[in-house]
Order: structure tokens, then C-alpha cells, then sequence
């Protein structure tokens, strides 16, 4: 999936799902004060759509992606919108560049864009990037496996399945889901949005 991703951002063809600006929920959040200003990391920044929108807003942010070509895109939005924010080139599925704690994370479409067993490996390194009291907010498709995606070996539409986040995320956090729902579409049936509170 790399190569995609990197052809995707080098070349400028950002299909509309991942160039919409900052996301809804995300946007919600901070104006309804739920969350505010602190340290903050985008786990997958991709565009840059939320980086951006969280620096505007007085966070202290970090980007994290495994394109070079979409850490290059993020770096020149920042600096075209004037904000400062640091950008990593990284793996989530094996993190060697970065390090502390962090009071927000956020994962629009990274984590149900994995395998199973990368999904395992991003868990392992994701969690300590957040202490207790921090906030995860989780944007997924999440539906039960189609039968020609299992035959596929999950390649094409990612999903989370039902009850999975909890599976991978219950024992280290409260879980609140905050939006989502059918999408109405046959090809991406359902999106699930989760917003979670690190345990001690």
C-alpha cells in the first residue's frame, strides 16, 4: 500500500475521502470545547487537513506518515498557512522517530487501512504515545467482512469489525462512539468515529 499512498501524494492525485479539510468531528470537538489546546499528534497526517486546523487553533502538533512524499505536502501547507508543526516520517506499525506523550492523538483511516497483524504492531506502538487522561480520537470503516473481501486477503475496502476497537483498545481506554453509522453507499456501507480516554 505504500507505493499507492506515495504515487497518490507525490503526483497530487488526493482522491476526495482523504482532501475534504479538517474533519467534522474533529472541528466539533474543539469548538464545543470537549477538547483543547495541548500536545497533539496525527497519527497518518497525510494532507495535512488536520495538522493545520489543530495549529491554527493554539495546539502544539505533530504530523506522522510513512510517505515522504506526504510529509513534503505537509510541510508546504504549513508553511502556506503560516502555522508551525512538526512532521515525521515514520512507520506506526514499527516507530523509531518518535517519543513522549502526547494529550491527543488522532487516526482518521490509518488503522483500518492495516492488515491484522499490522493492526497488532500499530497497538503495540501507538499506546505509549498516550498517558492516562489522554484522548484518541478514531475514525474507521467498520463493517463485518464481505465474503469476497476475506477471499481478497482484505485487499480493497478496508473495515474494522464490529467490536473490534474495543477488542484492541478496551483494556487501556474508555470508549465513546460519537458518530457514524451506514454510509448508504454499497461499496463503503459504514464509518464508526470513536473518541477515547487513556486509563491509568
Amino acid at each position: 500500500m505504500k507505493w499507492m499512498y506515495e504515487l497518490m501524494y507525490r503526483y497530487s492525485f488526493v482522491p476526495i475521502p482523504y482532501d475534504i479539510g479538517p474533519r467534522e468531528e474533529l472541528v466539533s470537538l474543539v469548538e464545543d470545547g470537549r477538547i483543547e489546546p495541548c500536545r497533539a499528534i496525527d497519527l497518518g497526517s497525510g494532507t495535512a487537513s488536520n495538522v493545520i486546523y489543530l495549529a491554527r487553533h493554539g495546539f502544539e502538533v505533530t504530523g506522522v506518515d510513512f510517505s515522504p512524499a506526504a510529509i513534503e505536502l505537509g510541510r508546504e501547507r504549513a508553511r502556506e498557512a503560516g502555522v508551525e508543526v512538526t512532521f515525521v516520517e515514520d512507520d506506526l506499525t514499527d516507530l523509531r522517530r518518535v517519543e513522549g506523550t502526547y494529550d491527543l492523538l488522532i487516526d482518521y483511516g490509518t488503522l483500518d487501512d492495516l492488515r491484522p497483524s499490522d493492526r497488532d504492531a500499530y497497538v503495540r506502538n501507538v499506546l505509549p504515545l498516550a498517558h492516562a487522561g489522554s484522548r484518541f480520537l478514531l475514525f474507521c470503516f467498520e463493517w463485518e467482512a464481505r465474503w469476497w473481501e476475506r477471499a481478497l486477503g482484505r485487499i480493497g475496502p478496508m473495515a474494522m469489525e464490529p467490536g473490534e476497537v474495543s477488542r484492541r483498545f478496551g483494556a487501556s481506554f474508555d470508549i465513546e462512539g460519537i458518530a457514524g453509522g451506514p454510509t448508504g453507499s454499497r461499496f463503503i456501507p459504514r464509518t464508526a468515529t470513536y473518541l477515547m480516554t487513556r486509563t491509568a
